[in-house]
């Protein structure tokens, strides 16, 4: 399925078809309310498709979307926004964002339709255009039978689908979506996520998703900003991630002395021994069969094994401790 909006023609490098110009690209930039430091010589340079913002409370992250939709300006530093500085070209960013912020700001007794097409019309379309825009947002985010209905009768759910309509109810390029998740039950979190993935398949809108949840994240990001106390503590390209197929496997052992854990790294693995318990990433070319191999010649007893890849969790605990 379609969005409603004409997409937005985006060069490309020729050789990779990756976009060329990066999404965002934030050098030194620093953020101050009164004396004090909210974002701290931010430095990245984003292009993924989909890209997860994630932090504890306090990190900066709401931080740095005002301040890439020109609401806070920075103290020192720049950002870009498809190539076009925050500072000077703020107008015509503003025109390529859709923004589905994180509390709500309706106009209760307005219904749904009268709403996204005054969004619309803000976001510089043409009454009739705009008109014709809400109607087809609505369709496609499920509110197609309740379009008319006033926006102080709906669910916290169906809520959540009019703020998504009116964040691409005129094409943006870029869709900031921040906890589109925040409050749904588990069937209307899995259809918040579909359409997420959707929207980002399709190609014709790049999303910048700002979560505590970490599987929404995962499901629908191809790279990850994870930011603690006004600093980058970890950026992680999880396409890359994935492609490296880095294997993670526990062990729960009995009678292993040296001798195995040695054998077990000449094979190539990198390993982590506490107790009774061992941690390593298998090498490539080396399958959980070669470890069984060497502890029968061992004379080990393998209690459990459970063989898992890094996930988001384990990524952003890391940046956490580090």
């Amino acid at each position: 399925m379609t969005q409603p909006g004409a997409p937005v023609s985006e060069s490309r490098n020729s050789l990779t078809g990756a976009p060329s110009v990066p999404l965002i690209e934030l050098n030194g930039l620093t953020v101050r309310f009164g004396d004090r430091d909210i974002l701290r010589g931010l430095t990245a340079s984003l292009r993924g498709r989909a890209i997860g913002l994630l932090g504890p409370n306090g990190a900066g992250k709401s931080t740095l979307i005002n301040t890439l939709l020109g609401f806070y300006k920075p103290v020192g530093g720049s950002a870009k926004v498809f190539g076009q500085d925050i500072g000077t070209n703020l107008r015509n960013i503003r025109s390529l964002v859709g923004y589905m912020p994180e509390n709500d700001a309706f106009i209760s007794k307005m219904n749904a339709v009268s709403f996204v097409r005054m969004m619309g019309e803000l976001s510089g379309l043409p009454s009739r255009v705009a008109l014709e825009r809400a109607h087809e947002a609505l369709f496609y985010v499920g509110l197609a039978e309740a379009r008319y209905r006033q926006l102080g009768t709906y669910s916290l759910g169906m809520k959540q689908l009019a703020k998504l309509a009116q964040a691409i109810v005129h094409g943006p390029k870029l869709l900031i979506l921040d906890e589109p998740t925040n409050g749904l039950d588990p069937s209307a979190r899995q259809r918040m996520v579909r359409m997420v993935r959707e929207i980002r398949d399709s190609r014709e809108m790049r999303i910048v998703l700002c979560s505590h949840l970490l599987r929404d994240v995962e499901d629908t990001c191809d790279e990850v900003l994870i930011l603690k106390q006004g600093q980058i503590a970890h950026y992680s390209d999880l396409d890359e991630e994935r492609r490296s197929n880095k294997r993670f496997v526990e062990l729960e052992i009995y009678g292993a002395n040296g001798d195995f854990t040695a054998a077990i790294e000449k094979l190539g693995c990198e390993c982590a021994v506490a107790a009774n318990r061992m941690k390593m990433v298998l090498a490539d070319g080396i399958e959980t069969r070669d470890i069984f191999r060497i502890a029968a010649e061992q004379q080990v007893r393998i209690r459990r094994l459970n063989f898992r890849r890094d996930t988001l969790e384990d990524i952003f605990l890391k940046a956490m401790e580090s």
